[in-house]
Formats: C-alpha cells, sequence, structure tokens
C-alpha cells in the first residue's frame, strides 16, 4: 500500500476538495476563508484567510511547503477575480488542474462567447456596452463572478467597467459535470440547479443542484458534441462544468464554464478527484453510473444569526460554521445534502432538513452578535 501523500487544497471553501482528497487517500491541507468545523476535521492541517489574493494566501502556502514538503496543489472555486493566485501557485507547485492560460481564456467573457459564435454553439445575446432598455429585459452580470453573486436585472442604472450585459432567457438551469484531458471531454452526468429564492436583492444566487435533468437524449447527445469541441479552444483539463438553459420550448443556451471542480462534483459516487488528477495528466477514465440520485443546497439565512455554542448539527449537514460565528442575513449558514432512489422526492427531503436544520437554530434564541 502507498503511502499517502500531502495535496494542497486552495479555494473559497475547501471542505469539498479536502473530503474527497482524504477519500482519495492524500492527506489534505487547506487554505480558505472559513475554516469550517468539517473542514478543520478531515484536513491535517489548515489556514484561514480573508481572501484569496496573493498577498493573503503566499504566507500560508509557504508555511505549507517548508513544514510538510507538499508540491502539489489542487484549485477550486473563488479564483475568478485572483488569476494572479494562480500564476503564482504554478510558479512553486505542480497544479492539479487547468493551467492559468485555460482558466483566463474560459473566463475571459469576449473570448468565450467569440468562441461560442465561431463554433455556432448557441447562447443568450450579450453586450459589453450598456444595452438600451427593451421589454423582453437584460442581466447585468459581473465579468468575474462565482455562484451567481453579483447577478441582478438591468435597470439602467450607473454601470462600471466590471460587468457585461445577458438577454434574460427564461427556463431551467442545467449543468454539465465533464472530465478533460485538453483534448477530449467524457461526462460525469447532468444536472439540474435552483437559486436562492429567498434573497430579495441577489435573485440569481445559487442555492442547490440535482443530479437529475429532463433532457433529451439527442439533447445529451448535442451537449456532448459542443464540450467536444470548446474542450481543445480552452484546453481544459481536469473536472469543469458548463451552465446552460433549458427554455420551455426546449431550445438550449450555453451560459459559461467553470474551469475548476465545481458543487456538483459531490453528487456523484465515482473517486472523481482521482479521476480528475488523471485526466490532468491525460487519462480519461471509465464513469460508472450509480443507483441513486443526489441532491446538495445551501441554506442561506433570512436574519442574522449566530452559531450557538455546542449546536448538535442535524445528519446530512456539512460546511459547517464555527461556534459563536455570526452568519448574516443572506449568508450561508451550511450546506445539506440528501439521497434517494427517486429524484422526485429529494426536494422535499431537503425541505425536511433545512426545517429541521432551522428550527433547531432558532429554538436558542441567542441574539446575533452586531
Amino acid at each position: 500500500m502507498s503511502v499517502p501523500e500531502y495535496i494542497l487544497i486552495i479555494a473559497h471553501s475547501g471542505r469539498m476538495l479536502a473530503q474527497a482528497a482524504l477519500d482519495a487517500n492524500f492527506i489534505p491541507l487547506v487554505i480558505d476563508l472559513f475554516a469550517d468545523l468539517d473542514t478543520q476535521e478531515y484536513a491535517a492541517d489548515f489556514v484561514q484567510v480573508p481572501t484569496l489574493s496573493v498577498g493573503d494566501i503566499a504566507l500560508a502556502t509557504e508555511l505549507f511547503a517548508t513544514k510538510y514538503a507538499v508540491k502539489q496543489v489542487i484549485y477550486g472555486s473563488g479564483f475568478e477575480k485572483y488569476s494572479e493566485s494562480l500564476a503564482y501557485l504554478a510558479e512553486n507547485f505542480k497544479v492539479l488542474g487547468n493551467t492559468l492560460d485555460s482558466f483566463v481564456a474560459s473566463q475571459d467573457k469576449h473570448s468565450f462567447f467569440a468562441a461560442l459564435k465561431q463554433l455556432d454553439i448557441p447562447y443568450p445575446d450579450v453586450c459589453f456596452t450598456k444595452p438600451p432598455l427593451v421589454k423582453q429585459g437584460w442581466l447585468v452580470k459581473p465579468l468575474h463572478g462565482q455562484g451567481g453573486v453579483g447577478i441582478k436585472h438591468y435597470c439602467n442604472a450607473d454601470v462600471d467597467e466590471s460587468i457585461y450585459w445577458q438577454k434574460l432567457i427564461a427556463g431551467t438551469s442545467h449543468s454539465v459535470l465533464f472530465l478533460a484531458n485538453g483534448v477530449n471531454a467524457q461526462i460525469v452526468g447532468f444536472n439540474t440547479q435552483w437559486v436562492d429564492e429567498t434573497n430579495n436583492t441577489e435573485c440569481y444566487i445559487f442555492s442547490g443542484v440535482i443530479n437529475q435533468a429532463d433532457l433529451l437524449v439527442a439533447h445529451q447527445e448535442l451537449i456532448a458534441q459542443w464540450l467536444q469541441k470548446l474542450v481543445p479552444i480552452f484546453t481544459l483539463k481536469g473536472l469543469n462544468s458548463l451552465d446552460f438553459i433549458q427554455t420551455q420550448d426546449q431550445q438550449l443556451f450555453v451560459l459559461e464554464i467553470n474551469p475548476r471542480p465545481s458543487a456538483s462534483m459531490q453528487l456523484y459516487s465515482a473517486d472523481l478527484l482521482q479521476q480528475h488528477i488523471n485526466s490532468c495528466q491525460g487519462e480519461l477514465g471509465l464513469i460508472t453510473s450509480q443507483a441513486h440520485y443526489t441532491a446538495y443546497q445551501i441554506v442561506y439565512a433570512s436574519d442574522d444569526m449566530t452559531i450557538p455554542e455546542h449546536f448538535n448539527w442535524p445528519e446530512g449537514c456539512m460546511d459547517l460554521p464555527n461556534y459563536g460565528v455570526t452568519c448574516r442575513k443572506g449568508q450561508p449558514i451550511c450546506s445539506i445534502i440528501a439521497h434517494h432512489k427517486q429524484a422526485q422526492l429529494l426536494k422535499a427531503a431537503l425541505m425536511i432538513k433545512q426545517h429541521n436544520l432551522l428550527k433547531g437554530l432558532n429554538s436558542y434564541g441567542i441574539p446575533s452578535k452586531c
């Protein structure tokens, strides 16, 4: 049996990748913004940082490199605004994921939508200068966003250079999780996503995802063809996901690529972290189907809430904040996950879990720290 290796995980939230790394027989070291209780449990060591900027992560990475001689790093979400940090990591570690050039190119909205146009892949109309107000409506989206944060309805308000406009298209939000080796793509699964309906100011914030999607086989094959075209253009490697919308009349429109492991990774029972590493090295393995469905959801605070000491987190909760931490209104409290053989029963299972969680937290009646 091989001796487990240290691996450095850096992300906005590192719990998912730390858990996957531990399951894959690595020893995870984590740098993230939250240092959640379960992240601390999975990690051999951790450092909490305020941002993923080079200035904030450099000292922590140097500490781990010196103390543990760690040489490999996997990055997760949160680097959309910090490409210089990916450059720093590439200079000091073996990065298991997309290269800096691939990450930046796929995140550059001008380049991405130009590639879609060249490949004749449909996408909602986009503008990089303020469009006229029209009845159909437009969305304002950040050029370097994640999880739907900052997406709002366009109302002719003042704007800055950090956003673009996209025509609003009604439909069901989906994603496809896939592996890539720089040349070829291999689909892991199709998913359906939904947003947080309790947030009035940020109405497109990611809330949950299930590994089930009502898509025609012909549409699944079409998306596979799109991926096969996009992977070599952006030289994508490892785990990635593609977000798209299906309209009521079953038209498909591509929204964006997430060039790193996404939240939907945890919906699948395969050893996806090892497959992520293998595909970064050029090897695409077989993906086995699973007999059950899994759904993951973020629970947001409807009001300011302080986590009470010794709170007993219900089964299925993860990304657990430390006791005494105040979750502000609209911020995540934690995540919940559920499994079932019938997909249509999963949403109800999540609602029950969320209800029991909030009921338990509210029973303490502890005021938030101001």
